[in-house]
This record gives C-alpha cells, structure tokens and sequence, in this order.
C-alpha cells in the first residue's frame, strides 16, 4: 500500500522486532537510521511511510508480552491505515493492513492457534488487507464503503456499512471525526475451514464472522 503521508502515529506493540520487520519487508517503509532509538525509556522505532515527506511518521512502542491489552488507552496490536476524505465524500478511499501475527486475544494458547496454518497462518500469510474500491451515500449519516478483502491469499468483495457519527475540535485545535463500521464475512470463503465437534452436538467455531470497527481520525493540515 502506498501512502503519501500519514502525520505522526503511535502503534502499541507486544514485540518491536517482528512488528519493525513487518513495516520493513511486508509495507516497504524506511526505518529511520539510528533505530531502535537509544534515548527513550523503552524500546522504540520509527518510520517514514514510502512517499512520506515528514521526518517519520510512526512509532513503535514495545510494551511487552504481559501488558494490558489496552495501555494508556491505546489498543496493542500492529495494524496501519490510510484514509482519504475527499471533498465529495463518494471520492474517498481508505486502505488497511494488519499484522496477522499480532492478534491478541489475552489468551497465548489461543492466539498461537490462531496464528497457525488452522487459521491465519501467519508465516506465511503475514497480513491481512482491505482495499477500498467505492463509497456511496445510503440516507442521512449512512454510507456503504465497496472493497476487497484479503485473507491467507484470498480476496474476497465485502462491504462496509458506515455511519458518519460526526466531527468536533479538540482543546489542541484538530478537527477530528468518528466513524463506525461493521461487515460480515463467512469465514470458510477466505479458507479458515478449522473446526472441532463438539460433544454436545454444534462445532467449536461458527461460520459467521462479525467485523466492527470504532474510528477516530484528525484532519492534516
């Protein structure tokens, strides 16, 4: 995915050479020299996206295998995201890769599983992709985001349904602006065919995925 430029993010992280590697060798981003940076109280690294004309415009910050899964409010887990608004907003676009090695679900057991060739298999499928591909307006603050989704290799087309939930100012003076968004997707159509019998009679895992998505983005200047 190509960004042009992303302002300056911070990304929690349970382990900052794999996550560091994934921006490397899977996105293609220019770690700044000098990495992990020596001057902070814990470890760190940063980036510049591939077009970006900032001097970085990401950091990694390590909190380690035990932390909270959501340290000073920030969620851990790799992911990155680029937006566009346009001033139509049918012009918009938006593109998302996540780590697949990175789930974290406060269950090791379960996330390793996870991580395996059962379900994500993330050695060799090291991220998961959203492609935008249209954006059209529903009724009042509802729109429908059309778009490709990756997953272990294959695409699939699934919708977005969105809901505009409005902007505001912050005491430092950006303009944010919240969004959510969920989808559906069966998981058997992506190859995630993994599942167990249970002795009660139904499976393990159900077919049906819901995805839910809370977002919160501030205009660049």
């Amino acid at each position: 995915m190509q960004v042009q430029e992303l302002g300056h993010i911070v990304l929690y992280v349970r382990d900052l050479e794999r996550s560091a590697r994934f921006y490397r060798e899977v996105l293609g981003w220019r770690q700044i020299a000098g990495q992990p940076i020596q001057e902070l109280p814990f470890p760190a690294a940063a980036f510049a996206a591939p077009g970006g004309r900032t001097h970085h415009e990401l950091l990694l910050i390590e909190v380690g295998p035990q932390a909270a899964a959501q340290p000073a409010g920030r969620r851990v887990g790799l992911y990155h995201f680029g937006l566009k608004i346009g001033d139509d907003p049918s012009e918009s676009s938006v593109e998302v890769d996540i780590e697949t090695g990175s789930i974290d679900t406060r269950d090791e057991k379960r996330d390793d599983h996870l991580r395996s060739p059962d379900f994500f298999d993330a050695e060799n499928f090291p991220s998961i992709s959203y492609k935008s591909t249209g954006v059209s307006h529903r009724k009042g603050n509802r729109w429908q985001v059309e778009g490709d989704l990756t997953i272990k290799g294959v695409t699939r087309q699934v919708p977005l349904e969105v809901e505009f939930e409005g902007v505001t100012q912050d005491p430092w003076g950006n303009s944010r602006a919240g969004f959510t968004a969920s989808a559906q997707i069966d998981r058997e159509a992506f190859g995630l065919t993994w599942n167990q019998a249970l002795e009660t009679g139904g499976f393990v895992v159900g077919k049906d995925v819901k995805i839910e998505i809370e977002l919160e983005t501030i205009r660049q200047a």
